[in-house]
């Protein structure tokens, strides 16, 4: 068994490296489910539908550097971009993950007592490739 630390996950959205700014990152896959119980059943009968899929992303809020969270997502709210995720870092034969995703939320929190932070939630539209590094 081999584990992975986390510290080495790289996140590009629309061509820019978030990377930097993140401390914190979701995938979820999931699908529909379809009831398709008859009459004289005492179960439900499922039946498999369309994949779903969620991806959230935070991290530190930074106010000096100029390709940030604070000033890449905003503008990409409600558009459909691409999402390439690499969850062990960069490196030959390491997991890539790539899709579109739809740009649903942007949030900025700035607790009195704590650093300012920003999360974001897209949602997956399309299908998600997985691909070995080269």
């Amino acid at each position: 068994m081999s584990f992975t630390h986390g510290k080495s996950t790289k996140i590009s959205v629309d061509g820019d490296d978030l990377s930097a700014y993140s401390n914190t990152s979701e995938f979820e896959r999931g699908a529909d489910e379809h009831d398709v119980t008859t009459y004289g059943k005492d179960d439900h009968v499922w039946q498999g539908g369309l994949k779903t899929g969620k991806f959230t992303m935070g991290g530190v809020y930074d106010s000096t550097a100029v390709v940030t969270p604070k000033v890449i997502l905003p503008p990409l709210l409600g558009t459909v971009v691409e999402v390439i995720r690499q969850t062990e870092g960069i490196g030959t034969g390491k997991p890539t993950q790539t899709f579109d995703a739809h740009v649903a939320k942007y949030v900025e929190t700035a607790p009195v007592a704590d650093m300012i932070s920003w999360t974001a939630e897209l949602t997956v539209s399309d299908a998600v490739v997985t691909t070995a590094q080269a």
